[in-house]
């Protein structure tokens, strides 16, 4: 018998990086697997990650963990700052709040509090970003790296730029939507429309279900969007990793450029980039049982590696 969503995760659980707390769950299914944790985007929560896409990962193999990121979802938010735009924020010269290696430690806080002394790492969108650092900052608690939609961890500010698509971001920073329930229904909708593949009919029925599921305030959250843009990182180049790596991208992605997977892909030794046809700035069904697929094959490539030590 299949589980019902109610049951198909663990009761949240938390973990903490000094003040930061941060909320986790773990899929029922597949609990015996390899371990796979996967991090969210800007100012999105953990349930933004498909339930489908996570019980095929279960289906490859894996034990799946998700977590919100701080400034996303349950886990901590930090008081304003005087920076309250995302797009001014990749501006500044330093963050406000906190830093990139920060963000990359909470990530191990998830680890440490899960019990997992490694695990695949899976990032989307900003969370491909941290997981590029937490490679480069924890070395020894990554298995293998996963980046899909993200841009390279070592870039900020006007060199940030070069892979954004300017006109999306234009449209992002026009919404508005009232801080209610119903303006955080609406604003799903419209997010879900900016970032679909253009070349596919958008659903709106079905992403009104989706976000009436998961009424996230943190998608229009401008304030948290801009600490969380505004973490600065101050480690090595991406190209100091040496785990296998996988670069996942969106051919038809409207908000970062194909072109920033391919940078990373470049700069990463050994690190294999797949485009992915008919994809937007999402993870649409169609492309669930590819995306498991190439899961399966990097993490299958770390079982003939030498063991690194633990951090």
């Amino acid at each position: 018998m299949s589980p019902t969503r109610k049951n198909l995760w663990s009761p949240v659980r938390w973990a903490e990086n000094g003040a930061v707390r941060l909320a986790f769950d773990s899929l029922t299914e597949g609990a015996d697997g390899e371990p796979l944790l996967l991090a969210t985007g800007l100012g999105a929560n953990r349930l933004w990650i498909p339930d489908g896409l996570c019980r095929m990962l279960a289906a490859q193999g894996f034990a799946v963990a998700r977590y919100d990121q701080r400034d996303g979802g349950e886990s901590t938010h930090l008081p304003p700052t005087s920076t309250g735009n995302p797009i001014t924020a990749l501006f500044a010269r330093r963050g406000a709040a906190y830093t990139a290696e920060d963000m990359a430690d909470d990530t191990v806080a998830v680890l440490d509090a899960l019990g997992w002394r490694s695990a695949h790492l899976m990032g989307v969108s900003l969370g491909g970003a941290v997981a590029q650092r937490v490679a480069l900052r924890h070395p020894g608690r990554v298995r293998t790296l996963i980046s899909m939609a993200a841009v390279p961890g070592d870039t900020s500010g006007l060199r940030t730029m070069r892979y954004i698509r300017l006109g999306t971001l234009a449209k992002f920073a026009r919404l508005r939507f009232p801080d209610t329930p119903e303006g955080a229904l609406a604003a799903g909708v419209e997010v879900s429309r900016l970032l679909a593949s253009p070349n596919r009919p958008f659903d709106e029925p079905a992403a009104r279900e989706a976000v009436a599921r998961n009424v996230d305030r943190g998608i229009h959250d401008p304030q948290a969007q801009s600490r969380q843009i505004g973490a600065q990182w101050h480690g090595p180049s991406i190209s100091a990793v040496t785990h296998p790596a996988l670069v996942l991208h969106g051919a038809d992605d409207p908000l970062i450029k194909p072109g920033a997977a391919k940078a990373i892909a470049s700069r990463i030794p050994g690190s294999r980039l797949v485009l992915l046809p008919r994809v937007g700035h999402e993870l649409p069904a169609y492309a669930w049982a590819d995306v498991a697929a190439e899961l399966r094959a990097v993490a299958d490539t770390y079982r003939t590696l030498p063991r690194p030590s633990v951090d």
